[in-house]
């Protein structure tokens, strides 16, 4: 059974940075797609960060290029999602997930953490 357990969320002043990481367990974590994804309240869930499995080709938002990085560490079973230059409309619940599948920037992913929160404030 796969798990995903999210870390890393908190609150913090506009301009700033904080960095979430996800590790994973139940699956050969190298194999699969693994992204991030938030939801503000009264809004919809939405893509924010992908990266691929071995050969870590990465996709953003547009929203978030140039300031957020996602990268993985297989070896750990864990990506992280560097949020760097954070604005308080980067407040939301942010989510990992797991999918196996081509396509990246999709929401159809298998397997989601539980969430953590990050709070911006200007």
């Amino acid at each position: 059974q796969v798990q995903l357990v999210e870390s890393g969320g908190g609150a913090v002043q506009a301009g700033g940075s904080l960095r979430l990481s996800c590790a994973a367990s139940g699956r050969t974590f190298s194999n699969h797609i693994m992204g991030w994804f938030r939801q503000a309240p009264g809004k919809e869930r939405e893509f924010v960060a992908g990266i691929r499995g071995t050969v870590g080709s990465t996709y953003y938002a547009d929203s978030v290029k140039g300031r957020f990085t996602i990268s993985r560490d297989n070896a750990k079973n864990t990506v992280y999602l560097q949020m760097n230059s954070l604005k308080p409309e980067d407040t939301a619940v942010y989510y990992c997930a797991q999918r196996t599948g081509v396509t990246v920037v999709t929401t159809a992913y298998d397997y989601w953490g539980q969430g953590t929160q990050v709070t911006v404030s200007s």
